[in-house]
């Protein structure tokens, strides 16, 4: 089974970026992909996905602040977010489409 393992999150300042990476231990060349949120006390909810040939989707509440893309060569997406909020603040983790194991995901905390 192919291994995810989500990396960037951080701690920042509102306003501010980040870029998140996804590296699989399995080509993912032939699989859409998507990236997930989990806020405390809250459902893990759809952030945004890419399909192999690289058209992309959005939740309405990152559209316009958040970019999705691959490198199927490396096995790799990403998830630039920019104009950070506070109520990113999550725990951010990938997936293929339709999902498999989750992994540890990577912390996003924004801050006033």
């Amino acid at each position: 089974q192919v291994q995810l393992v989500e990396s960037g999150g951080g701690l920042v300042q509102a306003g501010r970026s980040l870029r998140l990476s996804c590296a699989a231990s399995g080509s993912i060349s032939n699989y859409a992909m998507g990236w997930y949120r989990q806020a405390p006390g809250k459902q893990r909810e759809w952030v945004a996905d890419i399909t192999p040939g690289g058209l992309f989707d959005y939740a309405a509440s990152v559209k316009g602040r958040f970019t999705i893309s691959r490198d199927n060569a490396k096995n790799t997406v990403y998830l630039q977010m920019d104009s950070l909020k506070p109520e990113d603040t999550a725990v951010y983790y990938c997936n293929f489409i339709p999902g498999s194991s989750w992994g540890q995901g990577t912390q996003v905390t924004v801050s006033w």
